[in-house]
């Protein structure tokens, strides 16, 4: 099998021809004020008619054309965004959010406590409803002691996290003309951002300046995307000035590049090796020990990701600045021989690194005496297999804080008796425990102290081995500054991105 490092001319000159016929020239597209347009290569291409209920929500946002009521802060601290304060009542169950005045929608409607009362409550009622919500029973009305102020959001149970879920994307607020009574949601002309989106396809997007932004008009003239899935062609763009910004180089292509053009950011999510503790060989914690201990992080991002990740010591990275200082010391089951000991060794080919370290952790785990085969498919074909328990072992890259950025929602998903995406098969009453606790408290040093203390019990139980933290590798032509390089993902293009 050609080694995936091969790089094939014919697929980049096919890649920048594409991205040629897709980008204008700056002069082409300029409004009549002569700022430059940036010229954008994305990865993947809309998925669900860019609705915000979706993961298309995250091009909205990268866009910097819909909004959500915060933010979140570098420590996933919320913060004022079309919301100017919050406050949590003395009931538990109800936040109070105030709302910015002087906003108005790209169709020109103003911002309204009605406006945003009907924007979350359609997300409420989308199916499915967006992720961020899985579990919640939410309702948002106005506040009637505000005068049109204020909007209260409450919850059937109590959740410290409101302020973090309402960040996420996926409830941003658009005009309400954007929503359908068919349950469709058109953004098109009904963001709050600086840019206003024109139109959008499976090829390409357009946004323009809106200049009314209640934070003052960007410093560019507008966006013109291309979706260009073949990471080779991404990387053609960047090297020959085809586009301004680009989104996800590939490892593969990042040494090939000018260095001063290409920018790595830790990001939060995490390439782990799941291991089966409900049967086959790993329901035995001294064997799943052994695999533990068989482990060698290092040659996997130096032979595998050229030195663009980091070396996990536990289940959150460096995107997340405080983990590492929170994290505590654990007790390792001790190890057994494993001798001719068979397990099979599962991941997927949807990204290009996973069958690689597939390989690296094969011949690891064969040198401590495991025999091991190797099962390896696209995702959509093994998903299934993989959440059945089907494979002693299984190689995943995670987001580890999902939408809320908050990393308990993860550790829920995969690791608790009840989780959804528990691939390890993990049931442990002390993890669920400590999930639990530290659900209830708000974001701050005492909730992350809590999830630490999940983490240990996680990483002590074996049933996940973290290899490596990815990061965001993204491309910059120097054309223009101000690109924002998120470890989330969130953000891309803003107001303040401006010509060279």
């Amino acid at each position: 099998m050609p080694h995936p490092r091969v790089r094939l001319a014919a697929a980049a000159t096919a890649g920048l021809l594409l991205l040629t016929g897709c980008f204008s020239n700056s002069g082409d597209t300029a409004d009549s004020s002569g700022d430059d347009r940036i010229s954008l290569a994305m990865l993947l291409p809309p998925r669900s008619g860019l609705s915000p209920f979706s993961d298309d929500a995250f091009k909205l946002s990268r866009w910097s054309t819909a909004e959500t009521l915060v933010t979140l802060d570098a420590d996933g601290v919320a913060q004022p965004a079309l919301a100017t304060a919050f406050t949590q009542t003395p009931d538990a169950k109800t936040w109070r959010f105030e709302i910015r005045d002087g906003v108005t929608f790209h169709d020109g409607t103003p911002l309204t406590v009605a406006s945003v009362v009907a924007a979350l409550t359609a997300a409420t009622k989308a199916g499915p409803k967006p992720r961020i919500l899985d579990g919640v029973d939410l309702t948002v009305r106005p506040d009637p002691a505000a005068a049109g102020k204020a909007v209260l959001v409450s919850t059937a149970e109590v959740d410290p996290l409101i302020p973090q879920r309402l960040s996420s994307p996926q409830l941003s607020i658009l005009a309400t003309a954007a929503y359908g009574a068919d349950g469709a949601v058109n953004p098109a002309g009904h963001g709050t951002g600086p840019f206003k989106l024109i139109s959008s396809n499976t090829t390409t997007a357009k946004l323009d300046r809106y200049d009314a932004y209640w934070g003052g008009p960007a410093k560019a003239a507008g966006i013109d995307v291309s979706f260009v899935p073949d990471g080779t062609a991404r990387a053609a763009a960047l090297r020959t000035g085809t586009a301004d910004v680009v989104e996800a180089i590939p490892v593969s292509q990042a040494g090939l590049l000018d260095g001063g053009k290409v920018h790595e950011v830790p990001m939060p999510r995490t390439n782990t090796l799941y291991l089966n503790t409900e049967k086959g060989a790993f329901a035995d914690p001294a064997v799943r020990a052994a695999a533990r201990q068989a482990i060698k992080r290092e040659p996997i991002v130096a032979n595998v990701y050229e030195n663009r990740a980091d070396v996990a010591t536990g289940l959150l990275g460096p995107a997340l600045p405080w983990a590492a200082k929170a994290r505590q010391p654990r007790t390792e089951t001790a190890p057994k021989p494993v001798s001719g000991t068979e397990i099979v060794l599962a991941t997927f080919t949807d990204r290009a690194e996973l069958p690689e370290v597939a390989v690296q952790l094969q011949q690891q785990l064969e040198a401590a005496g495991f025999k091991v085969r190797q099962e390896v498919r696209e995702y959509a074909q093994i998903e299934a297999d993989a959440l059945a328990g089907e494979f002693d072992a299984f190689i995943l890259s995670r987001a580890t804080v999902l939408d809320s950025g908050d990393p308990v929602a993860y550790m829920y998903s995969d690791f608790s008796c009840e989780g959804s995406f528990n691939i390890a098969q993990l049931c442990d009453p002390a993890i669920d425990a400590a999930l639990k606790k530290a659900a209830g408290i708000v974001a701050g040093p005492e909730r992350q102290t809590a999830i630490m203390e999940a983490e240990k019990l996680i990483l002590q139980s074996d049933a996940a081995v973290p290899l490596l933290h990815e990061r965001v590798i993204q491309g910059e032509s120097g054309a223009f500054t101000g690109v924002r390089r998120d470890s989330r993902e969130r953000t891309l293009i803003t107001a303040g991105t401006a010509p060279a």
